[in-house]
This record gives structure tokens, sequence and C-alpha cells, in this order.
């Protein structure tokens, strides 16, 4: 039995409906799925029910993001209370983040000579979570880039000129949130970060896992986080991180972990 704990629907940056995810979950022959969306909690009740239909596992989860001395941090978090007032309140906080986030790098994009109608974002978006795949889309949408990694690598990726953080969260924030709610935090995809050095001070914040299994990870980081997991006591999570069609690189399953993870996630969900 295997498991895809990193997954993204059409209520934030994926291409994917629930039915849609748990159907292509059942096709590659997994029995559990997390929809990890980004700072928001309305498609999980729909993955849940849609999961129900078809003999799905779909495990309450979400991806809320961060800052940290300049960096962006995502920290992910399974089996909480997703109907907790207290996280509802903190996400509507993150959503409202990103739509000025989005006023910003279109602002931006504007002094590179690139105009981009935030609207034309917002469009896309569809009411979803927005980000910068939103921004990547509408400008393949409209002519300026032929691709959305063309986009990420010329303009809105990683310390590229209309990249914005914008995020008023701090990663221990993120991480006592999940806790509160009842849940599991998970330090997202750590490559990000370009400094293992980092993760012993989320260690410190109180993260319980770490995203061993990610598309950017090649075997030797994989066995190195593995051996950080051990080390610090860490829970191992990972996932194919699909957007859709929207990063058809990272599709559903690509990424898969043995099931026994999932047990032990409920296991330390079960200690709290």
């Amino acid at each position: 039995m295997f498991a895809d704990l990193h997954l993204h629907t059409i209520f934030s940056d994926g291409t994917y409906t629930p039915e849609q995810l748990v159907s292509k979950a059942k096709s590659k022959g997994l029995s559990a799925i997390a929809a990890v969306d980004h700072d928001t909690v309305s498609g999980i009740q729909p993955c849940i029910e849609a999961g129900k239909g078809c003999g799905i596992e779909v495990i309450p989860g979400i991806e809320l993001s961060a800052e940290y001395n300049g960096l962006e941090v995502h920290i992910l978090g399974y089996f909480f209370d997703y109907k907790s007032d207290a996280l509802i309140e903190k996400v509507e906080f993150l959503r409202k983040n990103r739509i000025e986030r989005i006023y910003k790098i279109v602002d931006k994009l504007k002094e590179m000579g690139v105009n981009l109608d935030p609207e034309s974002v917002f469009s896309i978006a569809k009411g979803g979570t927005v980000g910068r795949l939103h921004v990547a889309r509408a400008m393949v949408k409209h002519g300026v880039v032929g691709s959305v990694y063309e986009a990420f690598q010329k303009y809105i990726g990683d310390k590229r000129a209309a990249f914005v953080l914008g995020f008023k969260f701090s990663p221990r924030q993120a991480v006592e949130l999940i806790k509160n709610s009842g849940g599991i935090p998970v330090l997202a995809h750590p490559y990000s970060l370009n400094n293992d050095g980092l993760i012993p001070e989320f260690v410190e914040a109180g993260i319980m896992g770490l995203e061993v299994h990610y598309p950017e990870h090649s075997q030797s980081m994989v066995n190195f986080y593995l051996e950080l997991a051990k080390k610090y006591n860490l829970l191992v999570t990972g996932g194919s991180d699909c957007h859709g069609e929207a990063k058809p690189r990272e599709m559903i399953g690509s990424i898969k972990i043995s099931y026994e993870l999932v047990e032990k996630l409920k296991q330390a969900k079960n200690n709290l």
C-alpha cells in the first residue's frame, strides 16, 4: 500500500478538482493521499467526500507559507482539526497576504517592462488561494513567456527580479498553529532552503516531521534527510507536489511512500 502526501487542487494552485484528484490517485494504485493546498482548508472536506466515493483515504492536510530570515519556508500539516476557528482565522489572514503579494509582483513586473493585469491572475485562480503559479500561467496565457518554467526562471522564481515574499508569518507560528489544531507539522521540501544547517532550528521550533521523499531530492539527498530524521527523531513523509497540468513534470504518484509511514503519522497524532 502506498500514499502520496503532497498534492494540490483547484482550491489553491492545482488544476485538478477533488474528484479528478482521487480518481487519478486510484488509477495510480494509491491507498491514501493528502491534498495540502496552500494556506486554505476549503478543499479538505470536498476531497474527503470524493475519496469516500472511490475508496481512497484522504488525510486532512495543508501547506502553510512562512518567512524566515528572508527565505520562504513551507510547513505541512497533517491530521489537524480543519474546522478549528483559530486555524480558519489565520489561513484567512494568509489568504489576504497572498492577494497583496500578487499586486506587489505585478508592480515589479511592470518595472521590468511586463504589463500584466492582476485581474488576469485572479481569474485563473478562480477563487482559490492565489500564488506565483497563477502569475506564471497568466504570463503564458498573455504571451509574455512560453512556459511556466520560463516565468519562474526569468521573473518570479526565488531571488528573481519580480520575486516577492510577503508572508507575515514565521515557521514557529505555523508549527504552533498546526499543533494547537491537533495536527502534525512537517518541514516541506527541505532542499528549497538551500541551507540544511537551518533544519535544527526548525526542529527547535517544533517540527515533528521532514518531507524526505520529494521530486527535487536526489537519492543522496534522500539518504541524508533520512539520517537527519533519525538523528532528530522526526517522522518521514513524502509526495509528488502534483499541481496537475500546471506542472506536468510532477504528476500524482510519481513520488509515493509506504503506507507504514502514514501509520506512523497516525500513531504520532494519537500520542499528542
